[in-house]
């Protein structure tokens, strides 16, 4: 059964009352000369459907029953009013014929009595509906949203619009009528998607947009009109991050303008790209990268900390494995020996005492197996040798990776000779990404080497750039990460420069967008998953356990390390 079949019929019998002139006891003035007009309404109906009104009636109670109430509202257009009036009376308000230029204006005025329902309405009409007109009309609807507090829904459509499409801002129909209050609140806005020569561009645009006198070429302006131009920019130059842009962008874009710029600020400038000379990993990243950055570490942390928590069950319930084999072990080997010593003295009860002779040949073919079995040397790794001490890779990886290192192939012969500097060891120093940080942060050139548990798996990575605490990435152009698994190994170079490496105070050395990733106190835990490099260094992304890890800084060194 339909329990809401008889709303319409109120509806219409409640719209009927609107333009019933007998028993109305509130007379509403709306408009300022020379427009306007004179609305005629119920007390009880006001009160119950606006919070607005309801105020006003409770604050002018009628002292004569006799006497009509009165009501001005000089700043709304009669025309939209009456529109509004027959929502409040018949609880409905079809879309069809007006334009979004008409349904701000609604709003508007629904904003002013308190409608909290219209508000709502309306908002997401135009949001979904009126999308485009929104993005060429940003300064109309940015005004109007935070104009009144109860527009929530677009105010937060305004905000994404300025950080996230920036560009349809600028270029829409009415960017030159943007006041400077509004463009300033855009420009300053730390999360624009944007590089910063772009958003400088479209300043001066909207500089010159504002004084069309002027030409928009520099050599064609006096001292004047530079003044001209420098006083209308002057609220929004102190917004706009010079030292983001390459030392050619400056040049090429700032320095015909530098008479807009303040003279403390264009020395400083001056000084600044002089020094840097435009080297790439010393400038700070733009905007658009920082949010790059912020949304791929985002992601990732997402993604790692799904698997780590999948993944660290998967250890535990390991752990408790090999606790329950390691307890069986020993129990085994306490049988064993106690059965080879009964053994032992029964055998000597039956066996004769070896003579002096006897005992000479059982010496002699010791030597002799021992000559043609020698023990086990201790392992290559082991060894030092050439200026690495390793407990984790030998000779032909390290040769192998000084390869890598010089942007040869496996096959060539090596051009350089490095010498590798221990700075922290797993098994000496322990797993702790803030140890890690305390030992490694602002070293450049350094070598991650890691040992996965439960196998013969080595994997690693070279950072040509410094470590840093601060959650961020590196930008490098030759870093790598790279496996080795018995006589097989896998080189991946870098392929999204911009998140190269991975800075985490919470996490040990990282490479890229999950491609090596270690974390983990008092031990480390690991996955790889391709993201920024070329291709993944191991056949699985499952979270791996880490025996032992190492990270070298790499110098060149004048004798050769091989």
């Amino acid at each position: 059964m339909n329990d809401n079949k008889f709303l319409s019929t109120l509806s219409k019998n409640l719209l009927k009352n609107l333009n019933d002139d007998k028993f109305y006891d509130i007379i509403i003035e709306v408009g300022s000369d020379p427009y306007v007009k004179f609305f005629h309404a119920h007390m009880v109906i006001l009160n119950c459907r606006s919070t607005y009104f309801q105020n006003i009636l409770l604050t002018n109670e009628k002292k004569n029953p006799e006497t009509l109430v009165k009501i001005n509202l000089p700043n709304i257009l009669p025309e939209i009013f009456q529109i509004v009036l027959r929502y409040i009376y018949g609880g409905i308000f079809p879309l069809e014929g007006y334009d979004a230029s008409e349904i701000i204006n609604i709003l508007k005025v629904a904003s002013e009595l308190n409608l909290e329902e219209l508000i709502n309405y309306l908002q997401y009409y135009l949001i979904e509906n009126e999308k485009n007109w929104m993005e060429q009309n940003f300064n109309i609807v940015y005004q109007t949203s935070f104009e009144y507090d109860c527009l929530l829904n677009l105010q937060t459509f305004c905000t994404n619009l300025a950080s996230n499409e920036p560009e349809k801002i600028f270029n829409s129909l009415n960017f030159f009528s943007i006041p400077e209050k509004l463009l300033v609140s855009i420009i300053q806005n730390n999360n624009l998607q944007m590089n910063e020569i772009q958003v400088w561009e479209h300043l001066l645009r909207w500089g010159f947009a504002q004084n069309p006198e002027l030409s928009s070429d520099p050599l064609d302006l006096s001292k004047d009109e530079f003044d001209i131009l420098k006083n209308t920019l002057q609220e929004c130059i102190p917004f706009i991050r010079f030292h983001n842009l390459t030392s050619d962008e400056f040049s090429k874009k700032v320095l015909p303008f530098k008479r807009v710029l303040p003279k403390e600020l264009y020395k400083d400038l001056v000084k600044y790209f002089l020094s840097h000379n435009n080297k790439p990993n010393d400038r700070p990243k733009s905007r658009y990268d920082e949010f790059q950055d912020i949304k791929l570490e985002s992601q990732m942390s997402d993604e790692l900390q799904e698997d780590f928590v999948t993944q660290e069950t998967k250890i535990t319930e390991m752990t408790e494995d090999t606790e329950r084999i390691a307890k069986l072990e020993s129990e085994m080997t306490e049988v064993i020996t106690q059965l080879e010593s009964e053994m032992t003295e029964e055998v000597a009860q039956l066996e004769p005492v070896p003579t002096e002779e006897t005992t000479r040949e059982i010496t002699q073919m010791a030597a002799e197996h021992k000559k043609t079995n020698p023990e086990r040397r201790m392992s290559k790794s082991n060894e030092s040798f050439g200026g690495i001490d390793s407990n984790i890779i030998t000779f032909k990886h390290a040769e192998i990776i000084t390869k890598w290192i010089d942007n040869l192939e496996i096959t060539d012969e090596l051009t350089s000779s490095y010498e590798f500097k221990l700075l922290i060891s797993g098994s000496r120093d322990g797993f702790s990404p803030e140890k890690f940080h305390k030992i490694c942060d602002n070293k450049a050139r350094t070598l991650t080497i890691v040992k996965v548990k439960g196998g013969n798996e080595i994997i690693g990575g070279y950072n040509p750039v410094v470590w840093k605490s601060k959650s961020s990435y590196g930008t490098a152009s030759n870093s790598f990460i790279f496996s080795f698994k018995n006589d097989d190994c896998i080189l991946s170079r870098v392929k999204n420069e911009r998140s190269a490496i991975l800075n985490n105070s919470s996490y040990g050395p990282s490479f890229g967008n999950g491609d090596l990733v270690l974390s983990g106190n008092n031990s480390y835990s690991g996955c790889c998953k391709r993201g920024s490099y070329e291709k993944s260094i191991r056949g699985t992304g499952d979270t791996f356990s880490v025996e032992d890890y190492e990270v070298y800084q790499i110098s060149e060194d004048s004798c050769s390390i091989f």
